[in-house]
């Protein structure tokens, strides 16, 4: 098939690469020029493991990027992988999605035939048929159903394991207007991928779709803060909370995953979902108390990292290293790391915080805590402080150990236990 992918961040770049992998014609469109460029020389734009593989493989041939949306119009299908970031009332802003519909509506208005315009992005139940398909009827001077028709097929991609996600999905989610049309493209499409494999499809109605995704990731999102709370009573206990959630974990019922305790979830999906989902459950006249409380229990975690801190040492004036900067391991995304509480927290108490994190994330971050002393490793960073706090799992700060003789004062507080207890150090774990 040829597929249009509009919007190259972490999703339509991933998608665009994907596709391709999977034998399809894509032509990626951003309004980016450097970004048309990386992409065309076969470079990614962000950092997720196995994109530079793809893109050098198929960047030139079966993959090619431009800033114009009439490319669209020699394409069976258009996805749209736009940014639909929160407004200061947790609700999503629709300024850039809007946007990019209206130039592809402009496009498809001197296209020929049959043309499925497919909503990747994260959107709240009724946008795409109150919002977007009118903007596209409008731009393109087409009705939605006839020539012109509307899909939502929500994405399920992990930064950090994006392309793993895509290729190996759990499920994959179709939701139409029930245009027979738009069914078999979107089956067409993703043929390659199901193969003979076991994949379950959902096949939906397009609000449906839409509230499938946010109720994946907030469900998600409150399994971490329910482990968390979890967490904190075990450790008022001396509990080990990790043996805990290893022994539910087996209960079908509950499962092994997202049963880590630890700093809290950050990122750009889970923390925008679920202030969306809240924000859309207000406007409809629902006060969604659960979800503060998921909310309310995350963002209390990295104060908790700081007041275990206080429990063993006074930093201000001291040196403090922050290892881990990154939201998660895989990625260099800042959006919604906890670091940025613990940062602050530091800061607050006078602190001379030094931070490392393995990717540019370092640099995303010098941006935001221009005070702060960026270092080149793990080992630079411990080199003379009185604490160190772990706030991302990279696999590196696992293998420390004769890096944190290096310290002035060995006080570990570790956010994610990735760091194994030993003689020397004074050790806490944040929930264990």
């Amino acid at each position: 098939m040829n597929v249009s992918v509009v919007g190259s961040g972490y999703v339509g770049s991933s998608v665009a690469a994907c596709f391709a992998d999977l034998g399809h014609d894509v032509v990626a469109i951003d309004i980016d020029d450097g970004v048309v460029e990386r992409l065309n020389a076969g470079e990614p734009p962000i950092h997720e493991p196995g994109l530079p593989e793809l893109l050098s493989e198929h960047a030139g041939d079966r993959l090619r990027a431009t800033t114009e949306h009439a490319a669209l119009r020699d394409t069976d299908l258009t996805m749209v992988a736009l940014p639909t970031p929160s407004r200061e009332d947790g609700s999503i802003d629709l300024s850039i999605m809007e946007a990019g519909v209206r130039d592809i509506g402009e496009a498809l208005a001197e296209k020929d035939g049959f043309h499925l315009v497919v909503i990747k992005s994260t959107v709240v139940p009724g946008t795409t048929d109150e919002r977007l398909a009118p903007l596209l009827e409008e731009t393109s001077g087409r009705t939605v159903g006839e020539e012109i028709d509307v899909a939502v097929n929500p994405e399920f991609q992990r930064e950090g394991t994006a392309v793993e996600d895509f290729l190996n999905p759990d499920k994959i989610v179709f939701g139409t207007a029930g245009d027979e049309r738009s069914l078999s493209l979107l089956e067409e499409l993703y043929a390659p991928l199901v193969g003979d494999r076991e994949i379950p499809i959902v096949r939906t109605g397009r609000r449906e779709a839409e509230m499938i995704k946010y109720a994946n990731n907030v469900f998600l999102a409150s399994k971490v803060s329910i482990i968390n709370e979890l967490g904190n009573i075990c450790k008022g206990f001396g509990v080990d909370s990790y043996e805990v959630a290893e022994a539910i974990g087996l209960d079908d019922r509950i499962g092994a995953a997202f049963l880590r305790s630890g700093v809290g979830w950050g990122g750009s999906c889970f923390p925008k979902d679920t202030d969306a989902l809240r924000a859309a459950a207000r406007s409809a006249g629902y006060e969604p108390e659960l979800l503060d409380a998921v909310v309310g229990v995350n963002d209390r975690q990295p104060r908790r990292m700081l007041e275990l801190l206080d429990g063993h040492a006074d930093v201000a004036g001291k040196r403090v290293a922050v290892l881990g900067l990154a939201f998660k391991p895989g990625t260099d995304d800042i959006r919604g790391s906890r670091a940025k509480l613990v940062i602050e927290g530091l800061a607050e108490r006078g602190a001379e915080i030094v931070a490392y994190d393995p990717t540019t994330a370092a640099e995303h971050m010098r941006d935001l805590y221009p005070d702060v002393e960026y270092v080149d490793s793990a080992a630079e960073a411990l080199a003379g402080a009185h604490g160190a706090l772990v706030v991302t799992d990279w696999d590196e700060f696992a293998a420390l150990d004769e890096e944190f003789d290096a310290m002035a004062d060995p006080v570990v507080i570790d956010g994610r236990r990735i760091v194994e207890r030993r003689d020397g150090i004074t050790y806490e774990g944040l929930t264990w």
